[in-house]
């Protein structure tokens, strides 16, 4: 959790300079001149960009604008607790907001990305809806030497995982650096702190009565694995 959330917070904050939103929240106070007048400028002075967390209230939520709450070039929007399930407000905040960082499951999050109606907004998914998507970055940008730009200019970006951004970090350099080849076998075992498992995990590993460590998960089912697969592949090599 605290991977993802970190991993969320240096998204924002690279996809907070896009370039082709950027001008518009640049404070122009040395280049009007004191004589002109700026009603009729397309932007604010000093205006802060609007986040819009989308599942506030969840685990990941919480945590991600507990992370966001002491930048103050942000303005975090939220929706009224009533509302939280009604559809019409996301929508509204949704392309209200700047930058809408989706902390929901993934059908969710697939519907919620659905509802911009604008070219302005950023995403930026927490979920797997969207990980290995083409229309979407791959929010990973120490990857290559390009992928920080690419996050920078991108309005999707996708949450690279916890465990792929372990086995990404370790491979893809070995592979750039021709000590292991792109088509080696590899197999990694991974374990993973609790909070991944959300409210009901995390309320049995904070009680005074838990196993050690287990597995969870069982009854999910991964459509498409094997393409996610060889997704994952093609981040450790040369695209």
């Amino acid at each position: 959790m605290i991977a993802k959330t970190c991993a969320l917070s240096l998204f924002l904050s690279i996809a907070a300079t896009n370039p082709s939103g950027s001008a518009a929240f640049l404070s122009t106070r040395s280049a009007i001149g004191h004589h002109a007048s700026t009603d009729r400028l397309p932007f604010q002075l000093d205006a802060k960009k609007k986040i819009f967390i989308d599942g506030e209230a969840g685990t990941t939520g919480l945590q991600v604008r507990d992370r966001l709450a002491g930048r103050e070039d942000l303005e975090i929007i939220s929706i009224a607790d009533e509302l939280r399930k009604d559809a019409g407000e996301r929508k509204r905040l949704i392309n209200e907001a700047d930058c809408v960082i989706l902390c929901l499951p993934d059908d969710a999050s697939k519907e919620a990305a659905s509802w911009v109606e604008n070219d302005r907004t950023v995403l930026i998914d927490a979920s797997t809806a969207f990980r290995v998507d083409d229309d979407w970055t791959y929010g990973f940008p120490e990857l290559s030497k390009s992928q920080k730009e690419e996050i920078k200019s991108s309005k999707r970006i996708s949450n690279p995982g916890c465990y792929p951004t372990g086995f990404i970090a370790l491979i893809r350099p070995l592979v750039d650096a021709g000590l292991i080849a792109p088509d080696a076998p590899l197999t990694v075992n991974a374990v993973s702190g609790y909070s991944g498992g959300g409210k009901g995990l995390i309320e049995i590993y904070e009680s005074d009565d838990h196993e050690p460590w287990g597995a969870y998960g069982y009854s999910m089912v991964r459509i498409g694995v094997s393409s996610t697969i060889h997704q994952f592949i093609g981040f450790c090599i040369d695209r």
